[in-house]
């Protein structure tokens, strides 16, 4: 009988320790990390992104490679603007339609402007038809004026991918129809179409917004016509429905590109600004192979308005104040020894609303020597969050880089040789006397 009795006590406390290290495992888990909402996306992949921070906000399936059909435009437009940056080409220049481009305004379902042989658009022309209407016979002539072909074009676009970070793209043609599709210009290859991650797609944007923010002036038209006055002009709509004044319009949207092949879905990669705050979402595949021309923006709707709902940019501190801690950075050879170190730019950090984020201060200077010049760049403070990781970023550099410069906050000259020689005397016979004090 107490034999009988011990064993159920020694049961009970068995499974009373098990129940507790359940319990108390599940608690390190979730205190280790926030668990994302569960936002139910019909799409093969999705991210949202904040733009200043880089902080990943939703992701779901980021780094798979995936056809991105017409998103692939989006680095056609980042290397015609950094052509006409370097002055390689300009926007004025005229582009007389090649026999490519005419193929492919021919092609069967093909977005374009039915580009015709013995036209001549200028390059701002053909640039806006490609950013606004996806026009893929304009995208050809833009690669070709570049690059000479699109072949060159194609080696330009990933070479650029992997200086930007992209590490799941590899692009075949500038426009993202199916390399195999292109009849007399079809590219042999194992690989049928375009590939870009989600997380990819957004690292490629959020680039285009960052060195070329005049895009979003041609991304955010909702209207357009090409060949204007012409009897051929074409009126069309934005592919991106969520502008003002179309289907499906939100609020703050202003880009980016739609994108739609049989092999990829319904694509979208949308940005939209509110509050100061910028967001860039990216769905694929939205809706599967039941989806529709709305599905990709009903989706990025739900991302949209998670991340303007729950989430705030939240200043720090002002431009030019000191930051508790490193209030003064040393200088070498100076009248003064240290110079006072103040903000260059406001100081915002991203939180969720309705709870308390935790941010810690850690500045580093420079190896400083005077003179030094007022609102000279001396140093770098970054406001590191309580236990985030590089994994809760678009990419790996925007933990290490979040923050802004410290500048110094007066001139600081150079000290006359006497008074170095004087200080150096000063300094020796201090270091002498801490060695007998042992202080």
């Amino acid at each position: 009988m107490k034999r009988r009795t011990w064993t159920k006590r020694l049961t009970g406390l068995f499974l009373s320790v098990a129940v507790f290290m359940t319990a108390w495992g599940s608690m390190s888990a979730s205190a280790g990390a926030a668990p994302q909402a569960d936002l139910q996306l019909a799409a093969s992949s999705a991210i949202l992104v904040e733009v200043s921070t880089g902080k990943v906000l939703y992701s779901s399936n980021p780094d798979q490679p995936l056809p991105p059909a017409s998103m692939s435009k989006i680095m056609t437009e980042y290397l015609v603007n950094e052509a006409v940056k370097q002055k390689k080409i300009s926007w004025d220049d005229k582009v007389p339609v090649s026999d490519y481009a005419f193929y492919i305004a021919k092609m069967p379902d093909s977005s374009g402007v039915y580009l015709n042989m013995g036209e001549t658009h200028t390059v701002r022309e053909l640039y806006k038809a490609m950013a606004v209407l996806s026009a893929n016979d304009a995208t050809v002539l833009l690669a070709e004026k570049i690059a000479g072909s699109e072949a060159n074009f194609v080696a330009m676009m990933n070479k650029k991918a992997q200086e930007l970070g992209m590490k799941n793209t590899k692009y075949l043609t500038s426009t993202g129809l199916p390399a195999d599709e292109l009849g007399p210009y079809s590219i042999k290859s194992d690989q049928k179409e375009n590939l870009m991650s989600a997380r990819d797609t957004a690292i490629l944007a959020r680039a285009l917004i960052r060195d070329y923010p005049e895009a979003l002036e041609i991304s955010k038209i909702p209207r357009l016509t090409f060949r204007a006055g012409a009897p051929n002009e074409i009126k069309k709509a934005n592919n991106n429905w969520m502008l003002p004044g179309l289907n499906n319009y939100y609020e703050g949207v202003d880009g980016l590109k739609t994108g739609y092949t049989m092999g990829a879905g319904y694509c979208f990669t949308g940005t939209a600004s509110r509050d100061n705050m910028r967001l860039i979402s990216v769905v694929m595949g939205a809706g599967g192979s039941n989806g529709n021309i709305t599905k990709r923006f009903d989706e990025t709707k739900k991302l949209f308005d998670y991340g303007f709902s729950n989430f705030k940019l939240t200043k720090q501190l002002d431009k030019g104040v000191q930051v508790a801690g490193f209030e003064n950075a040393p200088v070498k050879n100076g009248v003064e020894l240290t110079v006072p170190a103040v903000t260059a730019d406001t100081v915002m950090t991203l939180s969720k609303i309705g709870t308390e984020t935790k941010y810690t201060p850690a500045a580093t200077f420079q190896d400083l020597t005077a003179p030094l010049k007022k609102d000279q760049v001396i140093g770098r403070v970054v406001f590191q969050e309580e236990g985030l990781k590089e994994g809760d970023f678009l990419q790996p550099e925007d933990m290490t880089n979040a923050g802004v410069n410290l500048v110094a906050g007066q001139d600081v000259e150079e000290a006359s040789w006497i008074r170095l020689f004087f200080r150096s005397i000063i300094q020796f016979f201090g270091n002498i006397f801490s060695s007998i004090t042992g202080k």
